[in-house]
């Protein structure tokens, strides 16, 4: 594999189809941006419909603009019911989009919002457009986590929806943690079909929006040293894009930054924690996962 895999690495993507959620700004919009100039069909899946045109008239190539809520099944399910009319298939499905460090808020259906909007939306999204990509040879399902995924990170079933206490780093730890439990377990499931993949990455510390809601003393220092710790939301993106389209690519791998404590640097594949790999605890968080949103699979 390359050492400095990079944009120019990226094969054609001609004849492909991309569901790229949260595309209309930062890691996605780079994603979908650079999928679609190399070829790709790019739908951005993105909650602002008017902020997406915006974006997509930035592209160069076929792209359209889908309206999807992660923070409402209802719009989970009317999303993927439009893509399934529109697509008879889709070769690649990226779960980017992503909340950090909010304040204490709830999602539509009553979700803590970190976990409802980077786990359980995707876990129901995914689930609900599984049959468009089963039957596709060398299609995918990347998820990105986090370097969060680390960081006072648990899955708290007794409570999680963080009711009895909040706290915002933990709660992004949890649902970042969640993403890569659920891509593991995914990929066991998805083993015996034999077609498509499910593959993680994470971007390391990339300056976009996602830090509007630090607080403001961190905002600010975030601001001040971003030349120093951060990297651009184009070079962040490799990751997510190295899984997605690298041949070489294997299900239930993770790509992040090659960079000291993968903060930034070229993508390769690196390794989550402990905790991300322990298959009860994937199992269970699936079974729960179910049961909050209504969603299975068809596997």
């Amino acid at each position: 594999m390359a050492d400095n895999w990079t944009e120019q690495c990226i094969p054609q993507q001609n004849g492909r189809l991309a569901v790229v959620t949260g595309a209309n700004t930062g890691l996605g919009f780079e994603t979908a941006r650079m999928l679609a100039e190399h070829g790709a069909e790019v739908v951005l899946a993105v909650r602002d419909v008017e902020k997406g045109k915006r974006a997509a008239a930035r592209i160069k190539g076929k792209v359209s603009v889908q309206a999807l809520d992660l923070g409402s099944l209802a719009s989970i399910r009317s999303a993927a019911a439009e893509l399934r009319t529109s697509h008879q298939r889709i070769d690649l499905l990226i779960n980017n989009a992503g909340v950090m460090y909010t304040p204490r808020k709830t999602t539509i259906d009553g979700f803590e919002l970190q976990f409802g909007t980077n786990h359980l939306g995707h876990f129901a999204f995914t689930g609900l457009l599984l049959d468009r990509l089963l039957p596709v040879p060398g299609s995918r399902i990347i998820t990105v986590s986090s370097i969060g995924h680390r960081m006072r990170a648990a899955i708290h079933f007794d409570d999680l929806q963080w009711e009895r206490s909040y706290n915002r780093v933990a709660a992004y730890g949890q649902s970042k943690l969640a993403n890569l439990l659920f891509t593991y377990e995914l990929q066991r499931r998805l083993a015996t079909t034999g077609t498509t993949l499910a593959v993680a990455s994470h971007p390391g510390l990339s300056n976009t929006e996602l830090v509007r809601h630090l607080p403001a003393p961190l905002r600010s220092l975030a601001t001040l040293f971003a030349p120093l710790t951060t990297q651009t939301a184009e070079i962040g993106a490799l990751p997510t894009l190295r899984a997605a389209t690298d041949p070489a690519a294997k299900g239930g791998q993770y790509y992040g930054p090659g960079g000291w404590s993968e903060i930034r640097g070229y993508p390769k594949l690196v390794v989550s924690s402990r905790d991300s790999h322990d298959q009860a605890t994937q199992r269970r968080l699936w079974k729960v996962s179910e049961e909050l949103t209504g969603v299975t699979f068809p596997l």
